[in-house]
């Protein structure tokens, strides 16, 4: 079975290589690799040129910074039945595919695993488990009401289920959350989503990262298609999940009158772990604006 891996990048020459090789190191071979190259005018090009392995394709594209148009040119030039998501500046342990395959049956449509996050902007290098979960049916509401547990660089699925749902909405407002709003289209369809319990890759923060803008935004633009499939209270649950990344984006960025207001909505509104965490913020905030 051939498994295509589709890799976006741009100007991220050094960390490239690592991705790449680890894909070569895979125990399970039968993969092609499909980097989609944002014209860097870096050293991409030597990099992709020393490795001479026909299983690569190297094509180019102007993406204007939206990476879901990269991937799906890449997704369209595949010919693998599977699809498998790598960020340039991810990379895989060496069974991660074997992995992956292991578990492939005819109810499986979808599968996800932990992966190891390793921070460079901290002042020491650290180390954490981006631990997902399973996820409850149905998938759809689990997704909108919990938030989304699935790392992109985890994900394999089926190239005529990408299909199914149009590839990846390409909107400029979704940047940043084009991936959660292609599982929610996903989930649509298909309630067959396997989570692999097993740290089979490492995501990498650093200060490049595009999550390190206001998720909110997208968060929003992400899921308001699928509003019409909640009550009332999964609603606010919802808009809660929102308001609390805009809190925290805003607390970040020491716009404390902006954060209390969104904070203090998620702790009238949301008694879980992110009542929680919000309260917190608001402690700090007032630790740091009356000491």
């Amino acid at each position: 079975m051939l498994i295509s891996i589709i890799i976006p990048t741009y100007n991220r020459a050094y960390l490239l290589k690592k991705a790449l090789e680890s894909i070569f190191i895979q125990s399970y071979s039968n993969f092609e690799i499909i980097v989609i190259d944002d014209h860097s005018n870096d050293n991409t090009n030597e990099i992709i040129n020393s490795f001479n392995d026909s299983r690569l394709k190297y094509l180019k594209n102007k993406s204007n910074g939206i990476v879901a148009t990269s991937r799906n040119i890449g997704i369209k030039a595949s010919k693998g039945e599977w699809i498998a998501f790598l960020d340039s500046d991810d990379w895989w342990t060496s069974n991660k595919l074997q992995s992956c395959v292991d578990n492939i049956n005819n109810k499986v449509d979808f599968i996800y695993h932990d992966l190891v996050t390793i921070d460079k902007q901290s002042k020491r290098l650290k180390s954490r488990i981006n631990k997902s979960k399973n996820l409850k049916k149905p998938i759809l509401l689990d997704l909108l009401i919990n938030g989304n547990p699935i790392s992109n660089s985890s994900v394999m699925v089926r190239k005529n289920i990408l299909e199914k749902v149009g590839l990846i909405n390409e909107s400029k407002k979704l940047v940043a959350s084009e991936d959660f709003n292609t599982w929610l289209k996903i989930s649509k369809v298909t309630d067959q989503f396997l989570y692999l319990p097993k740290r089979l890759g490492f995501y990498l923060i650093h200060e490049e990262n595009i999550s390190n803008k206001d998720m909110s935004l997208s968060y929003r633009a992400a899921t308001d298609e699928f509003l019409s499939t909640l009550n009332n209270i999964q609603k606010i649950k919802l808009e809660s999940r929102i308001r609390y990344l805009s809190g925290r984006f805003n607390y970040l960025n020491n716009d404390y009158l902006k954060a209390m207001k969104d904070l203090l909505y998620v702790i009238k509104n949301n008694k879980n772990f992110l009542m929680f965490k919000a309260m917190i913020m608001i402690l700090l905030i007032f630790l740091k604006r009356f000491r």
